[in-house]
């Protein structure tokens, strides 16, 4: 089994801990990888067509990392917000369905670019709540990890 997350933008050390920590746990159950790539430098107040390009630029990094036929779950704040145990459910079948072998697509701060939304299998959101994308990794990996737990019926999730 193995899981791959594309994630936009660096980690910064005070999430950094944290993440490598879920990484750990999670390494008993399958392969995981992060491949972080560069977010694209974007004014304070930028406008629709700054946000947009820079979408566009940070969508390309992506789908220039994606091999063939990856099965792509985009994070999406407009989406279906599975709870844990939906999540865990959608995590084995998606595992079993496609050869043990997922990626999920974290954006930038103005989310993924039309490209890259045609490209992914499904969306999902996390939470309604806007999450900075450095803790919506976090979150994500805490996710994972909860869901291998539930699927392996061990203590963590109550």
């Amino acid at each position: 089994m193995k899981i791959k997350i594309y994630a936009i933008g660096k980690i910064k050390d005070f999430y950094k801990s944290g993440c490598d920590e879920y990484l750990k746990r999670i390494n008993p159950y399958c392969k995981i990888e992060v491949v972080e790539l560069k977010d694209e430098p974007i004014s304070d107040h930028p406008n629709d067509s700054e946000i947009k390009k820079s979408k566009d630029i940070e969508g390309d990094r992506v789908l220039k990392n994606l091999k063939p036929g990856e099965y792509l779950i985009g994070l999406d704040l407009n989406k279906k917000e599975p709870d844990s145990l939906e999540f865990s459910e959608l995590l084995l079948k998606k595992l079993e369905q496609n050869g043990s072998n997922i990626s999920f697509i974290i954006g930038g701060s103005y989310g993924l670019s039309d490209e890259l939304k045609k490209r992914v299998n499904e969306s999902i959101s996390l939470s309604k709540l806007t999450f900075l994308h450095q803790m919506t990794r976090l979150i994500l990996l805490e996710q994972i990890y909860r869901a291998f737990k539930i699927i392996n019926n061990e203590t963590y999730h109550k």
